[in-house]
């Protein structure tokens, strides 16, 4: 089992939606991520550079989400993956988006994807 760095419960506004009406404003977005990587050096170092500066992977995160109009949310958690990928430390990456209230009669839906690099 590898060890992981995580970020949860990340709300973020965006255009979402396949419906027009979906396209006329932002809707709230949660996202949670988990980065699969070795911290054995972090552990032994305490240093940031031995490790994912999650800091740095949420801002990258928002900036692009907040930004995007994808009409999917699995759109989103593949860019979202590829974010998360792209730092040197992250080997595997388990990503869920969700949408609340997007369904009547239930809190959210959503996808959950794993990528690995590789």
């Amino acid at each position: 089992m590898m060890d992981c760095v995580f970020i949860r419960d990340l709300l973020v506004r965006c255009v979402i939606g396949i419906f027009p009406e979906e396209r006329d404003k932002k809707q709230d977005v949660l996202i949670n991520v988990t980065m699969e990587t070795d911290l054995q050096d972090a552990c032994k170092s305490d240093a940031i550079a031995d490790s994912i500066d999650y800091k740095k992977v949420k801002q990258e995160i928002v900036n692009v989400v907040e930004t995007s109009q994808y009409q999917l949310v699995e759109s989103i958690a593949g860019r979202v993956a590829d974010i998360c990928l792209s730092e040197q430390r992250v080997l595997r990456v388990t990503v869920t988006v969700e949408k609340p209230g997007a369904a009547r009669f239930s809190r959210s839906v959503g996808v959950s994807i794993v990528r690995e690099k590789g």
